[in-house]
């Protein structure tokens, strides 16, 4: 199995990212500010790839979708469908664990106004191909919003025209891998009806009956 190499925690591969970090870090010297890790094991089947650490979530906890909007949907649902166990409360210390499954972003550093630039997405690609190699029992990406989606096949090397997003949507990458679609699940998104919970537990289902049949 291949070792895992994430960015470094003083990483300065992004000026922008390394800016907007070192403004936080003055501002909020308290939150973690800096690359948040991925969670989760890495003998898990399922990863689950969001878009960025929010500013005051995953950027403040130093979690995956960990005290902002977006993780109260994600993480009722990993509970909801036994991949995760404990309580979740909103911060990285709460005792929560997945089980089968694990959670990263495809650019590691808070992006300002949650918008990373392709050369942030780009210069992330390589911690994202790490961590699929170095996952042995991978059989299911999650793919949480268009970005994570694009990104996601470009570090597998397959090509987003035979593979457009779709909410919901299943795709057969080899014979052992699948990638699933879903809507991000941010406030907006869910205040809008854009994605309902219904919906989100509908990609859920399409993933894992995916897996066990």
């Amino acid at each position: 199995m291949n070792a895992f190499i994430g960015p470094a925690a003083d990483c300065r591969l992004c000026p922008r990212l390394v800016q907007f970090r070192q403004a936080n870090q003055a501002a909020f010297p308290a939150w973690h500010n800096r690359p948040v890790e991925s969670f989760g094991p890495l003998d898990a089947r399922i990863l689950f790839v969001g878009l960025a650490p929010g500013l005051r979530g995953a950027n403040c906890t130093g979690r995956p979708f960990t005290g902002d909007y977006a993780g109260e949907l994600l993480y009722s649902s990993l509970l909801h469908f036994g991949l995760a166990v404990g309580t979740y409360g909103a911060r990285a210390d709460d005792g929560l664990c997945l089980k089968d499954a694990r959670i990263c972003n495809a650019v590691r550093c808070v992006p300002p106004e949650n918008k990373p630039s392709p050369a942030e997405f780009k210069n992330c690609q390589p911690f994202l191909a790490s961590e699929i190699a170095a996952m042995p029992n991978l059989r299911a990406l999650f793919a949480i919003g268009r970005n994570a989606h694009d990104v996601t096949l470009t570090t597998l090397g397959r090509k987003k025209s035979a593979h457009p997003f779709v909410h919901g949507a299943l795709h057969r990458l080899t014979e052992d891998l699948i990638l699933v679609d879903s809507y991000h699940c941010s406030r907006y998104n869910t205040n809008t009806g854009r994605l309902t919970t219904e919906m989100f537990h509908a990609a859920f289902r399409t993933m894992l009956e995916a897996l066990n049949n």
